[in-house]
């Protein structure tokens, strides 16, 4: 058995650590600072970054709940007092809720907590109070009511305890961890064979315990937002181009939401596996439109694929001057196969240039790609047999023109689908296509946290591995998609390999060695 040590973690070291801007005031816990960087904030499902005036914009939204959100440390059962200004500039009036994201055993909920409306053009401030529960993780994050796609600015954000609220004592809070060195490294183990590796969203990069799990188990990391097309892609930079050139293919990247990440993986040696450049989801629906104005009509062939290119241009010309040898391979494609029809979905893409644009990503890629950077497809489902022929009817048109490398499978399963056989069938097929190879999105669901639930989750994962082992020679990489089941999107079903303290499941075990589950 792995010994294991209670280390008393004291609260307010954590709020020193996690809270950088203290204010003079005793009763202030936190106010923010975006005169520099983010100050930890970072974008739930959108693009968050600071702005000169010393505020924090969002853009990129799609969803209501797509907000500037940070990590908080609250004391359970004290009260707080929040309080933020917020500022838009496209309605006439929008409203405004100061929220919390709470997590304990992998469940999140959540809360509302302040609410405001705010006029366009000008600052609105939202106060509200909330005594904090027994969670593990809090959120607090500004989101709008009803204005998906509304741009909006914060600032001034602040969390103040009023006097004669607890205070944090050196014998609250222990933690059980594991005593440093103890268990096995995943990177390690599999050195020779393939990498192994994580999703990261950008937040763990604020946590020492989150940092130190990824420095010591994995050599390879996914962002898990941050460089998708709603993050990467500039649509207001690219407006001002248009404005600037009349050149309606004009396109701007930016990379604030990713740098945590790469400046991580660049400071570590640790590869990056870029996620992703070509997607009918979560990428901005202005990007299809005349003017980037999802009011105007959609844009011809000519012109998307202009836009097509010069947005693939622009990620690799970046992270060529700002991250070199960073970035070691692309999700080019992801999940364009529809799992209806068992061939193109009909997504923007496809409606604008046709059945051959997955043809024009690969060329541009293969194009503007440093060197050695590795092109996949990626996709979910591949166990399915209706899938898996579109899939390989997609791979064997494309193969032919030599600008694709591999495919990454998105294994994102539960105990009881798709079977190992199935599993084992879709490998092999796929293999046949010699093709490089690499799970990219691995997570496991069971029913409970129960021992025997955990059981057959290892036996599952250590069953998946002993397939990916035997074609290791293929593979290039193996990514579970999160670091604990507190992190993960499917945290609820208890998925990955470490559990919401970050300690090792039996499912940590049976990857390392797969071998000893018969």
């Amino acid at each position: 058995m792995i010994r294991k040590i209670m280390a008393v973690l004291m609260i307010l070291s954590m709020l020193c650590g996690c809270m950088p801007a203290l204010a003079d005031d005793a009763k202030t816990v936190y106010t923010s600072d975006f005169t520099k960087d983010e100050d930890g904030w970072y974008g739930r499902g959108a693009m968050s970054f600071h702005t000169a005036d010393g505020t924090l914009k969002t853009v990129g939204r799609q969803s209501s709940w797509n907000s500037p959100g940070r990590d908080f440390p609250l004391i359970e059962g004290s009260l707080y007092e929040l309080s933020v200004e917020v500022k838009q500039d496209d309605m006439d009036s929008a409203s405004f809720m100061i929220s919390i994201a709470h997590s304990k055993s992998g469940m999140e909920t959540y809360e509302n907590l302040a609410f405001g409306t705010a006029a366009k053009g000008e600052w609105t401030r939202l106060t509200g109070t909330y005594t904090a529960g027994d969670f593990e993780r809090s959120v607090l994050y500004v989101e709008t009511t009803g204005a998906d796609s509304l741009d909006f600015e914060i600032r001034n954000f602040t969390v103040t305890a009023p006097e004669g609220e607890k205070e944090p004592k050196p014998t609250e809070a222990p933690m059980v961890i594991e005593e440093a060195g103890e268990i096995p490294s995943l990177k390690e183990i599999y050195a020779g064979k393939f990498d192994f590796g994580s999703a990261a969203p950008q937040s763990v990069f604020m946590d020492p315990k989150m940092t130190k799990l990824i420095t010591e188990q994995f050599n390879i990391l996914t962002p898990e937002n941050e460089m998708k097309p709603d993050s990467v892609l500039d649509v207001n930079g690219s407006r001002k181009l248009l404005k600037e050139t009349g050149d309606e293919t004009a396109v701007a990247v930016r990379f604030d939401a990713a740098k945590s990440l790469l400046r991580f993986a660049q400071r570590y040696g640790i590869k990056v596996h870029g996620h992703v450049l070509i997607w009918h989801s979560q990428t901005p629906e202005s990007f299809f439109h005349e003017g980037y104005d999802s009011k105007k009509p959609y844009v011809n062939r000519e012109v998307m694929l202009g836009r097509m290119e010069n947005y693939i241009k622009g990620v690799f010309e970046y992270l060529d001057a700002n991250y070199p040898g960073v970035v070691v391979s692309w999700d080019v494609l992801n999940e364009a196969i529809d799992d209806g029809s068992n061939w193109l979905r009909n997504s923007n893409w496809r409606r604008i240039i046709g059945d051959d644009y997955p043809n024009f990503a690969y060329s541009y890629a293969r194009k503007y790609a440093p060197e050695g950077t590795k092109l996949y497809y990626n996709d979910y489902n591949t166990a399915v047999p209706g899938k898996l022929k579109g899939i390989v009817r997609l791979l064997q048109n494309l193969i032919p023109e030599g600008n694709i490398d591999g495919y990454g499978f998105q294994m994102h399963h539960n105990v009881g689908f798709p079977s190992i056989q199935q599993i084992k069938t879709a490998v092999e097929t796929i293999a046949e296509l010699n093709l490089r190879l690499r799970v990219s999105e691995l997570d496991v669901t069971v029913g409970n946290n129960s021992e025997a639930s955990f059981r057959k989750q290892a036996q599952y994962y250590a069953n998946v591995m002993k397939i990916l082992i035997a074609h290791s020679d293929q593979f290039e990489a193996v990514q579970v998609w999160g670091l604990t089941d507190l992190m993960s999107w499917r945290g609820t079903q208890y998925p990955l390999l470490f559990d919401g303290r970050g300690n090792p499941k039996p499912a940590f075990w049976a990857v390392a060695y797969p071998e000893t589950y018969q």
